[in-house]
């Protein structure tokens, strides 16, 4: 697959650190070029991306463009075209998470929410997909979750908009049938990412349990393989979808789940 993606251009939104960041490393020892995009320390971030142009002789770029606005992620994916000349994968992960009863979720939680995990990938998804048409090909993927296909308490916004990914996926999916532009989504299920290890800590501090039991804890009671999905797994099932091997692969959801979904 390296020589079959070498020298396209992925954006990989949210991809400074966890899932994101996962992704553009196995891309880019695909030979994939690679903007990222997030908020981090700086130094860190210019680490990063320099590990990679050294590690896999790729192009990289970096945007901190703010994912909640839409005229940010539009700009974003106009800056890339511009600059770099092509669009070929976009890979819609940025996201953020709270948790709440309904009837106590703050309104600006939910807002955000539904704006970074839903929205954002809109915004990209209208302003490439017409770029991708002109080239022929175009990869979208978007990353949404187990919760994207079941429901869990306290999870109301993030349920929401992961559900709506999924649906968005189909219906852009079905309009870009034929073009030589797929569209799927991945749905992960427990990812130890540093917004997982905070759930896991939050559970040992609340049931005064070593963080090991609030991890098997965690995994027993949703993911039954009771092992964490990696974000390198994630960022070869992008590498696989972006394959002539799955050109016919396009309006689907991707569990990645150690059967969370299946029971």
């Amino acid at each position: 697959m390296t020589t079959t993606l070498t020298g396209k251009i992925a954006i990989v939104t949210g991809s400074t650190s966890g899932i994101g960041l996962g992704i553009a490393r196995t891309l880019a020892a695909h030979g994939v070029d690679i903007v990222l995009n997030g908020f981090g320390v700086p130094a860190e971030i210019e680490a990063i991306r320099n590990d990679l142009e050294r590690a896999h002789d790729v192009r990289t770029g970096y945007s901190n463009a703010d994912m909640s606005k839409a005229e940010a992620v539009r700009g974003l994916i106009e800056a890339v075209m511009e600059t770099l000349g092509r669009v070929d994968i976009l890979v819609n992960n940025a996201g953020i998470q709270f948790t709440a009863p309904v009837e106590d979720f703050p309104v600006e939680k939910w807002d955000a929410i539904l704006a970074i995990n839903l929205s954002a990938a809109f915004h990209g998804i209208a302003t490439a997909l017409p770029l991708m048409k002109k080239q022929g090909w175009g990869r979208v993927i978007n990353i949404a979750s187990a919760h994207g296909l079941v429901g869990s308490t306290h999870k109301a916004a993030y349920v929401s908009a992961k559900h709506g990914i999924v649906g968005l996926t189909k219906v852009v999916g079905l309009e870009a049938a034929g073009t030589g532009i797929t569209v799927n989504a991945i749905c992960p299920g427990w990812v130890r990412t540093p917004l997982v290890e905070k759930q896991i800590a939050a559970i040992a501090e609340q049931r005064k349990i070593s963080e090991e039991e609030a991890t098997m804890e965690l995994l027993s009671g949703k993911q039954p393989s009771r092992n964490f999905v990696t974000p390198e797994q994630l960022g070869e099932t992008v590498a696989f979808l972006c394959s002539p091997a799955a050109d016919q692969i396009t309006g689907t959801a991707i569990a990645v789940d150690g059967a969370w979904t299946a029971q």
